[in-house]
């Protein structure tokens, strides 16, 4: 009997979409302002779900799960605790930047319509987990690939994205009843939007510019030094 291949043809994307690849990428933005109020369907928050869950993971563990966020009362309690990390973070800066910080709009927590919390399983794949025997950040990793992922595709429906870090991780998972041995990864500010910074927002407010490309390529070793 004829053995059936697993494999498939690896047939390379017309240039239109191509091209569309590379439009999500150079205009996802980190949203955090510009979020509409109309809800996001249950069918596309499905295919924006199934994206994410369909990234790369080491050894195939998929450590990750999404607690998707939509009422009033929790959204007050979680951006309490963004506030009052975002004052403990504002006093990390020296004092010639905390206003400019303080200025900055840094989380959509009540504006967008829907958040998503996302958590990375680090005992998932059991004790040893094939790729992650010698870095055992792979599953963080793996988890931050799902958010990529995430982002791209809400871009490609017209939906904002904004990622929300600062945190004390023991409050949101006492607001999410998130148990301990769970990772926080990211939590992520979801909506419509019609308008998009056409540069990074902190960019744009002078916070800090792109890098060179090219001063970040190094060839056969750090830096290219023999």
């Amino acid at each position: 009997m004829p053995k059936t291949s697993a494999l498939a043809q690896a047939v390379s994307f017309s240039a239109d979409e191509r091209d569309a690849v590379y439009k999500a990428i150079f205009t996802r933005r980190d949203v955090r302002d510009q979020f509409l109020p109309d809800p996001i369907p249950e069918i596309v928050l499905k295919r924006l779900l199934e994206a994410a869950h369909h990234a790369p993971s080491v050894g195939f563990m998929q450590p990750w799960n999404f607690v998707t966020i939509r009422s009033q009362k929790v959204r007050d309690r979680v951006a309490d605790a963004f506030g009052r990390a975002n004052e403990e973070a504002a006093r990390m800066f020296p004092q010639e930047q905390q206003s400019r910080y303080k200025a900055l709009k840094l989380e959509g927590i009540h504006k967008a319509p829907l958040n998503i919390c996302v958590t990375c399983d680090r005992n998932r794949g059991g004790d040893v987990v094939l790729g992650r025997t010698h870095n055992q950040s792979m599953d963080l990793y793996s988890t931050v690939c799902a958010v990529q992922n995430l982002w791209l595709a809400a871009r490609a429906e017209g939906i904002g994205m904004g990622w929300v870090s600062i945190f004390r991780d023991a409050d949101l998972k006492a607001i999410l009843g998130i148990p301990e041995r769970i990772e926080i990864v990211a939590y992520l500010c979801l909506g419509y939007v019609d308008e998009l910074y056409e540069r990074p927002e902190l960019e744009v407010k002078g916070w800090n510019r792109r890098l060179p490309l090219e001063d970040l390529i190094f060839e056969e070793s750090w830096k290219g030094g023999a």
